[in-house]
């Protein structure tokens, strides 16, 4: 029995020393490839990105301090009396905030695209990494494949002292960290790569938003040119004519004003009394929609810094659309009015449920006549505004929709029912 004893204790530790001899001989062959050094960024490629881009941040803020000084005169000049003087150094500061509000826009869309470029960099060396890392890994696989094909025998006949096995039982597990940092690193870069790539789309669809915020503030610029010019040709660079003029378009607002108002009151008494009133009723609560495809706004409700400020307070926004654009109806309802002043002021006006009522200013062309009923998102004329058309009017300075939204009768922020 003590024989017998002896000989399991024999063969226990023969298979110790066949584990620990295949163990080491894994553990150095992957010794080399565990000494791989950490990776790390190309930092000097990203401190020449980050120089650049810093600049251009330097840049920005200059120009957005230079911008504050403007508003600033502008809003001086808006407290002083309403002279010719006055509106023309209005809109000259107005002019060159613009100017400066273009070239802050400019240089941001540069620093957008170094700041792309810079991520795209980090793309590429998180990727190449990632593949230097699967590399690694499949070098470590390829051994331990290839040692575990060796026969017992074969392996204990490569080594003369056994005793060094038991050594390196410490040796092992740290092998095995190794590893398992080489799989963390794999990980981890392509937790970095996935998040670049989202971080880069973002800045391209950021970029994208300002070029076109880049389109608006240059035709902003030339409407604000168009309205000095519009001034200077009207009143002949006169005080005189320009209070005359300042006098007749307030009137003229004024009377515009008075028309709507007096009509859509007029107008919900009669539909009352008719048998039509069923429908009007069935089109259900008012909820708007916007009259045009676009939703770029040039001036807004009571805006300080519209241009004919002097004349009227804002009723309305202006949306931006090219001359000719099809205009649809922002809810459905009775067209109360459909007004077309050939080379004046044309409007059309529209009655909805729970007080609402909407007008659509600069009218080029009209679709649709007095007296009818519309469905929403229905197209009921095109857009004008651009100056010496017809529809435009003269308190204009380039292609628009005036959209005012009233409630009993009075005008309210169109962007507060808007979706």
């Amino acid at each position: 029995m003590e024989k017998i004893n002896k000989n399991k204790k024999s063969i226990f530790l023969f298979g110790i020393v066949v584990i620990l001899t295949t163990i080491f001989f894994v553990g150095q062959n992957f010794y080399a490839l565990s000494a791989e050094p950490e990776y790390n960024f190309d930092e000097e490629i990203f401190e020449e990105y980050d120089t650049e881009i810093d600049a251009r941040k330097e840049k920005i803020d200059q120009i957005k301090e230079e911008i504050e000084q403007y508003n600033q005169q502008i809003a001086q000049k808006q407290s002083e009396g309403v002279t010719l003087k006055n509106q023309l150094a209005i809109l000259d500061n107005e002019i060159t905030k613009i100017k400066l509000d273009i070239k802050k826009t400019q240089i941001e869309i540069e620093k957008l695209s170094l700041e792309i470029k810079r991520v795209e960099r980090q793309i590429e060396q998180a990727q190449n990494q990632i593949d230097e890392q699967k590399d690694y890994l499949a070098e470590y696989i390829r051994i331990t494949y290839q040692n575990d094909q060796r026969s017992y025998l074969e392996v204990l006949l490569m080594n003369n002292d056994f005793s060094e096995f038991f050594d390196q039982i410490e040796y092992l597990f740290q092998i095995q960290n190794d590893l398992q940092n080489t799989l963390n690193n794999v990980q981890e870069l392509q937790s970095l790569l996935e998040g670049s790539k989202t971080e880069m789309e973002g800045k391209k669809l950021e970029n994208e938003s300002l070029f076109e915020e880049l389109t608006n503030q240059q035709n902003d610029l030339d409407e604000r040119a168009g309205a000095k010019e519009s001034i200077l040709i009207k009143t002949k660079s006169s005080e005189a004519e320009f209070k005359n003029l300042v006098r007749k378009l307030q009137a003229e607002q004024n009377q515009i004003n008075a028309e709507i108002s007096t009509l859509e009151r007029q107008i919900r008494e009669e539909l009352a009394k008719r048998e039509a009133f069923e429908r009007f009723k069935s089109f259900g609560p008012a909820k708007f929609i916007w009259p045009t495809p676009g939703q770029y706004i040039t001036a807004y409700f009571h805006d300080p810094d519209y241009p004919y400020r002097y004349i009227f307070e804002h009723p309305a926004i202006d949306i931006r659309a090219g001359q000719g654009t099809s205009i649809r109806a922002a809810e459905s309802g009775y067209v109360a009015r459909a007004k077309d002043a050939g080379m004046g002021y044309s409007y059309i006006m529209i009655v909805h449920n729970d007080g609402f009522s909407t007008v659509y200013g600069h009218v080029s062309k009209i679709y649709v006549s007095e007296d009818v009923y519309v469905n929403q998102g229905e197209i009921i004329g095109l857009s004008g505004g651009a100056p010496g058309t017809p529809g435009a009017g003269n308190l204009t300075s380039g292609p628009h929709l005036h959209f005012e939204v009233r409630l009993n009768g009075i005008p309210v922020n169109p962007l507060e029912y808007l979706p």
